[in-house]
């Protein structure tokens, strides 16, 4: 774990370096370093990070299917969950789908922690209204909350059942988990997760509209 630790710390600081010799203002550099960490992140995970999306969107318009197969079998739980499975293996779906792209994140959020921690250069740096990126920020926490709860509701299933149910719960106390984590966190790693996030809301909406397109042809 350390080595790869030490990988994202050397990583970091040759992004940094390309980009300083670009912008040679540190209070820009390091946040620019940032963003474009994150971008070559998404791009490494955008294969697995797009089927997953895909199947995210496919179990939210199926849902009709999966409430009448509820309703049907509702006093045979277990004849229920046997249908279940069979339309999301004939659908070509992950039931977990929607989840897995956010849990992928963590391994590379904790590095980026162990990054963060040991950068010295960025203790005093400024970067648009965050007064410095080695403390933390109440506006950046807030963000973080708001658009993890926004990027989970877009690939949460639609619904009034169980599981729409539990899903928006999870999602609410997802939200909130990172509001107070963020608060005791360094700006530039809350920073990298917003901009992931709405990374990941955009991605999100351009593939919805894309499969709308295509069912309405």
């Amino acid at each position: 774990m350390k080595y790869l630790n030490n990988a994202f710390v050397q990583f970091f600081n040759f992004i940094h370096q390309g980009v300083v010799t670009v912008i040679p203002n540190k209070d820009i550099s390091y946040g620019v370093t940032i963003i474009l960490v994150t971008l070559i992140i998404r791009l490494i995970i955008l294969p697995l990070n797009i089927k997953q999306t895909k199947s995210s969107i496919i179990m939210s318009k199926i849902q009709p299917e999966t409430k009448k197969i509820q309703d049907k079998y509702k006093n045979d739980p277990q004849k229920a969950q046997q249908e279940m499975m069979k339309l999301y293996k004939e659908k070509g779906v992950n039931p977990l789908g929607g989840c897995l792209p956010m849990l992928i994140q963590w391994p590379i959020f904790i590095a980026l922690y162990y990054v963060f921690n040991n950068l010295q250069g960025i203790n005093g740096v400024h970067f648009l209204w965050i007064q410095d990126l080695a403390k933390r920020d109440i506006i950046l926490a807030l963000l973080a909350g708001i658009t993890t709860y926004y990027s989970g509701i877009l690939m949460m299933p639609t619904g009034d059942n169980a599981q729409a149910k539990s899903t928006t719960t999870m999602n609410i106390a997802m939200s909130g988990f990172m509001v107070f984590i963020s608060w005791s966190l360094k700006s530039a790693l809350v920073l990298y997760w917003v901009i992931n996030n709405l990374i990941q809301i955009a991605q999100t909406l351009i593939m919805k509209k894309v499969s709308d397109s295509k069912n309405h042809q």
